[in-house]
């Protein structure tokens, strides 16, 4: 199994280590500490020894943050983590605040005064952030100050930094050379003017080098760094341990190797005098601090990696299309075996489970490789579903019960693609009100599929058409509508979202999810993920102005048993069935005779 069912961390200890947390406070004469959930690498998902947040108070999800004092301790959460938090963190010890209503930045401005001295680590806070920082507390006369980080010195049985092997990511699933690559990106450094650009992002890291690992569970990540020069070979830092012989021969070829220790070292000696891209974003203070004492000057602007990797060239387009297919089978096999199991008889686990094994069986069968899943699947029954990010574990595990809906949130690693879905099925008879829930979701993932919009359009204009059924009703979903995916990379990726604060023109071969939801606490939660790609739009005869649209990837029926077809436009219905009739066409050869009578009536014509 990739996927363990224990828990993670342990709210109840949140009271003790935080009392430890506050002596170490204390010794290093900080008033405030920050803890964020990150690295130094701004992993959204962290390896086992960077999980200080979970660590602290608990709480398990992939984006928070945290700000202790002497005498409180708040817990920041977006809207996907609230109820989840809820239930994680010890109340008596934590308070729970919106991360996106009152950022941490905003809450150290109201609540810190003068005297006050605010500690972080300058490895986990990010130049623009400490910016930011600075601007909300200067007025209060609050002091900021770079200390170890305190939970290292607390957590006595810390977790060793990973040290997984690395391998070639080839060509046949690339294109691109990592040579062809780094010329490109060295192209881009010096049209900006810059002399070097370092690289901190993991993924950016295996894009460029055409790499991958397993430094951090379901993403195929090398944690490393890189100094791209302008007009000189590149050095890459990582650990000599994660690299084979092959590998650092294939490495050596392309660029310096060096082991991390030597980062700090040789960013010194490149910083004097030069003109260095950052990304403040992502780039840690510890770093940005070392060019600005050698005399280096920080041209801010974006990872130069980051465009090149979200826009999928013609080979991982091809690729991202074959593993959909692989996968959508093997979501088709998982589904008929869910419908013909006894109501009553299924648990959340059993479920995400079957799943796995299924998918691992069916790419052996089509000639490839589950080589991770994508993420923890989110195997939710009734209330559980309402956890937007829920984790299922031995203590919360509950049976799929008889008129409740099951939502089930997915994914799969292949070498030639990165997979993400999200199906919410009936268990039984499911309830009038749930029905009517779901097809206005339902109308939001068709409204995204057949958009048609003017080359530049941003997420955030399409961000309403996903919701605009649910507002009419009076509901909304508190998380964004899609997130950009990787190549056999993170399930999440930037630049290209559609939320409220997607502003990043989708373009051509951007490959990206279609997910609305509506989350009903206490009773279900409805989520309908496909993946995108956008693309040209055919011009039509009166066509003035180049316009892109999105073709969907994702292969797997949308249960018929939740849809009021009364609800849907008569385009709406001729957008589903045409969809499941592709669904039909694609899958239906790679399934046994029981399984294609199933897929059959899943896709019948409403």
């Amino acid at each position: 199994m990739f996927q363990t069912f224990t828990l993670s961390a342990n709210g109840k200890r949140g009271p003790e280590r935080l009392a430890r947390l506050r002596e170490a406070m204390k010794d290093h004469g900080v008033s405030v500490f920050l803890v964020p959930h990150a690295d130094e690498y701004q992993n959204e998902y962290l390896p086992e020894r960077a999980e200080r947040l979970a660590w602290l108070t608990g709480f398990t999800g992939s984006a928070g943050f945290a700000i202790a004092t002497h005498d409180t301790c708040v817990v920041f959460v977006d809207g996907r983590y609230t109820l989840q938090a809820r239930d994680q963190i010890d109340p008596s010890a934590f308070s729970l605040e919106s991360l996106t209503e009152l950022p941490p930045s905003k809450w150290l401005e109201q609540n810190c005064s003068k005297g006050d001295v605010i500690g972080y680590d300058p490895w986990l806070t990010t130049h623009a952030e400490l910016a930011t920082y600075s601007k909300r507390v200067s007025k209060s006369g609050a002091i900021l100050k770079q200390v170890p980080n305190l939970i290292d010195a607390i957590w006595t049985d810390q977790p060793d930094a990973p040290m997984a092997p690395v391998s070639i990511h080839p060509e046949t699933y690339a294109c691109k050379s990592a040579a062809e690559k780094l010329e490109e990106i060295q192209a881009v450094l010096r049209t900006k003017k810059a002399d070097f650009t370092v690289l901190t992002d993991p993924a950016s890291l295996a894009w460029l080098f055409n790499i991958r690992g397993q430094d951090v569970v379901h993403n195929p990540l090398p944690l490393g760094f890189a100094l791209i020069h302008a007009d000189a070979q590149p050095v890459i830092f990582m650990a000599e341990r994660k690299l084979t012989e092959p590998v650092k021969d294939y490495l050596s070829k392309i660029s310096a190797v060096k082991d991390p220790a030597e980062l700090e070292t040789t960013l010194e000696s490149a910083s004097e005098n030069k003109t260095v891209l950052i990304d403040t974003r992502r780039v840690p203070v510890a770093l940005t601090a070392i060019i600005e004492s050698h005399s280096g000057t920080i041209k801010e602007d974006r990872d130069p990696v980051i465009l090149p990797r979200a826009i999928k060239n013609k080979t991982e387009i091809e690729g991202a299309r074959a593993a959909h297919i692989r996968d959508g089978v093997a979501m088709c096999k998982f589904l008929h075996w869910l419908d013909a199991q006894p109501t009553g008889s299924v648990t959340e686990i059993d479920a995400a489970k079957a799943l796995e094994r299924f998918r691992v069986d069916n790419a052996i069968a089509m000639g490839s490789e589950l080589k991770e899943i994508s993420f923890d699947t989110i195997s939710g029954s009734g209330p559980n579903g309402a956890i937007v990010h829920y984790r299922v574990t031995e203590e919360s595990n509950r049976t799929l019960g008889d008129g409740e809906l099951f939502l089930c949130d997915s994914g799969g690693q292949y070498a030639d693609g990165t997979t993400d879905i999200t199906r919410t099925v009936a268990i039984g008879n499911p309830p009038a009100e749930a029905v009517r829930d779901f097809t206005l979701v339902l109308k939001g993932n068709l409204a995204i599929a057949t958009a048609r919009f003017p080359k530049g359009t941003r997420g955030i204009d399409l961000d309403p058409l996903a919701r605009s059924a649910l507002w009419q009703d009076g509901k909304d979903f508190a998380h964004g509508t899609g997130h950009g995916v990787g190549s056999y990379l993170n399930v999440h990726e930037g630049p290209q979202s559609i939320s409220k604060r997607g502003m990043e023109p989708l373009l051509p071969g951007m490959l990206i999810s279609n997910e609305p939801g509506f989350y009903r606490e206490g009773s279900y939660g409805i989520r309908i993920e496909n993946l995108v790609f956008v693309k040209d739009a055919e011009k039509g005869a009166g066509s003035t102005i180049e316009t892109h649209s999105f073709e969907t990837i994702t292969l797997c029926p949308i249960d018929r048993r939740l849809i009021d077809a009364t609800l849907l436009t008569p385009f709406e219905r001729e957008t589903l069935n045409a969809y499941h009739a592709d669904v039909w066409d694609k899958l239906s050869e790679h399934l046994n005779s029981e399984e294609r009578e199933w897929l059959k009536s899943a896709t019948a014509a409403i």
